[in-house]
């Protein structure tokens, strides 16, 4: 269900169900965990320095399987699950390119708000359906809607279930750009230098105390300094 390609620096990863609008069942939870952590530890020199995410067929990710959900015998369990997939996810040291080029539902707008960018094509639609029929994305969701939209267009989407479009997405900051090929931007971040990239991602995601990011933003521009020194010079 996850296929998984490495070009250069970027490596695809590539939600592949379908017939079911890719949605998740636990295993596939653990195979999309595998695949966008895979070899982060080696990120930093050099391999892989961006993971574009997206999905096969027409959607993004419709969420969890509802069949699975429906069957459940330890449902905080399976929540607890997403969420680690999730955090995996945000903590991965790639830059996680999320590129919806279709329908995003429930846990599929929760992956998307674990990557660090979104970017959407025309196609792209997003909703929390599950609130129509009792149940609301349990993935780490709420909390990251929250982050990356004001509370009010979180709470609208959230609570409401309707569909939003690319463009609307776009104005509440849901997406960071639309554009016809969203892997190519991640392409185009996979070009930069894999030091640099990975930094920014690093420090951007810190959340540390003023004087913590601070600190680690002197030291991480130190290290590249002193480790492309040559390209810099080359650069002037």
């Amino acid at each position: 269900m996850i296929r998984t390609e490495t070009v250069g620096r970027l490596r695809v990863v590539t939600l592949d169900r379908p017939d079911r609008r890719n949605a998740l069942r636990p295993a596939d939870l653990d195979a999309l965990e595998a695949a966008v952590t895979a070899d982060s530890e080696t990120a930093a020199r050099g391999p892989v320095s961006v993971v574009y995410l997206h999905g096969a067929g027409s959607a993004f990710c419709a969420g969890a399987d509802l069949d699975v959900v429906a069957d459940l015998d330890d449902p905080a369990s399976f929540a607890g699950h997403g969420q680690r997939v999730a955090d995996a996810i945000e903590s991965a040291e790639p830059v996680v390119v999320a590129g919806i080029d279709g329908p995003a539902r429930g846990g599929g707008v929760e992956l998307a708000l674990a990557c660090d960018l979104r970017i959407g094509s025309p196609d792209a639609t997003f909703a929390e359906p599950g609130v129509q029929f009792g149940l609301f994305g349990a993935w780490g969701g709420t909390g990251r809607l929250r982050e990356v939209c004001r509370t009010g267009d979180a709470m609208d989407l959230a609570l409401s279930g309707r569909v939003i479009d690319a463009d609307e997405a776009r104005r509440i900051g849901l997406v960071s750009r639309v554009v016809d090929d969203p892997r190519s931007v991640a392409e185009a971040i996979a070009t930069n230098e894999p030091d640099a990239v990975v930094a920014l991602k690093r420090l951007l995601r810190h959340d540390g105390s003023k004087a913590e990011r601070e600190a680690a933003e002197r030291e991480a521009f130190a290290d590249l300094v002193s480790a492309h020194a040559d390209d810099i010079a080359r650069g002037r």
